[in-house]
């Protein structure tokens, strides 16, 4: 049975209920499926899941398993000015310790680091970034500086930090030349782009180049969230619903959804795009997309199953989402080899999500998938696995 598509195998059954450990038959499906349908099923999945209670619950006193974590963000002098735009999200208090800690990158950042496991943080300019900068040329000196200022830091903890470059998307031929820098000389392991380019979005034309690059350089995009280039009229009167409550799962959602159905990864098929917070509930509709594309006029039909495009072109992170069932679901829909740990500090704990994939309710081998070998192969990271 090949992991990326996981079956679901009867000879596993009996098996025990994770949540539950109940004992579920093939004689009490009723039962099973009134206590958890989604997690029975997924709890099916052969190499994937530990289903003893006793075991999930006896890793809480284990050791850090070794982590890559891929969300991991910071703030430069350049791009500080933008982070303005979203003081209304937060709390005052809360937003003044959030904007201390995007400045640290030593002692305080690598304690907590070192106390959730996490061997690598891969750093990255904290939204909303120099997406919305109107200005093109400001762009592109602001990208620039804040990459060199990236890799300064990165050049004093040179074991412990990877970085994703920033770039100004304003001028696609400058942003390309900065990622070729970024990558070959800086030694980047790939890019980051908080959402659209002042409501341009990646599946357009005026992007090819930058997808060409993407894929000569064999680095990937980390499509991160930003706000809505405009506010939907459902979201007005409304203003709990924006931001990382749910805006921007929309906004970023739908960005991945265009360069599914839109062609890109048809024009650039060697492409890769990483989505972060357990894939913003992509992984979760791949039946439906299927299911309701079919039904489109043949001019809209794709080469491919949207669930095909999606399982083979993205990868995702569990940034910002500490949750056993989205994680369970995650792997069983697009599979153990394009899963990845992250925490989205500091805008998350780093602590409780070390913890939490420290206990998850899933098989040794998947876990070090999880933290360590899926981002270690995507980013080319060399350095050994050692449980410490």
């Amino acid at each position: 049975m090949s992991e990326k598509d996981e079956a679901i195998d009867p000879k596993l059954t009996p098996i025990k209920d994770i949540q539950s450990s109940e004992l579920i038959t093939n004689g009490n499906r009723r039962s099973f499926m009134r206590r958890s349908t989604f997690l029975g099923a997924s709890a099916l999945l052969g190499g994937v899941f530990e289903p003893p209670l006793s075991e999930a619950r006896s890793r809480l006193n284990k050791r850090n398993i070794p982590k890559i974590a891929l969300e991991e963000h910071f703030n430069s002098p350049s791009c500080a000015p933008y982070l303005k735009s979203v003081d209304d999200l937060f709390d005052p208090e809360i937003l003044a310790k959030i904007s201390e800690e995007l400045v640290e990158f030593d002692e305080k950042r690598l304690a907590k680091m070192d106390a959730s496991g996490i061997r690598i943080a891969v750093l990255s300019q904290t939204s909303p970034g120099i997406q919305q900068e109107v200005n093109t040329e400001k762009a592109t000196i602001a990208a620039k500086q804040t990459n060199d200022f990236l890799a300064s830091n990165i050049k004093r903890h040179p074991k412990r930090y990877r970085g994703f470059a920033c770039i100004a998307l304003q001028d696609p031929k400058s942003a390309v030349a900065e990622l070729e820098r970024c990558v070959n000389e800086l030694g980047f392991v790939g890019v980051l782009i908080n959402g659209h380019t002042l409501g341009r979005y990646l599946d357009e034309s005026f992007y090819d180049e930058f997808w060409k690059t993407l894929v000569k350089l064999d680095v990937p995009l980390y499509l991160h969230p930003t706000g809505s280039y405009d506010q939907p009229h459902m979201f007005q009167g409304c203003p709990n619903i924006n931001g990382a409550f749910w805006s921007w799962t929309c906004e970023t959602a739908s960005h991945a959804l265009r360069l599914v159905l839109n062609g890109v990864f048809d024009r650039h098929p060697a492409a890769r795009v990483i989505l972060g917070h357990m894939g913003e509930t992509l992984p979760f509709e791949l039946w439906r997309f299927d299911s309701r594309i079919a039904l489109r006029p043949k001019n809209q039909q794709l080469s491919r199953k949207p669930s095909e495009i999606i399982k083979q072109n993205i990868l995702i992170t569990t940034s910002g989402v500490c949750s056993n069932s989205a994680l369970q679901c995650s792997l069983a829909e697009m599979g153990s080899n394009s899963v990845m740990f992250s925490t989205d500090y500091p805008y998350e704990d780093a602590l409780q999500a070390g913890n939490w994939i420290n206990s998850a309710p899933i098989s040794g081998e998947v876990r070090k998938k999880v933290c360590w070998d899926n981002a270690a192969r995507i980013l080319k990271i060399k350095e050994d696995y050692v449980q410490q």
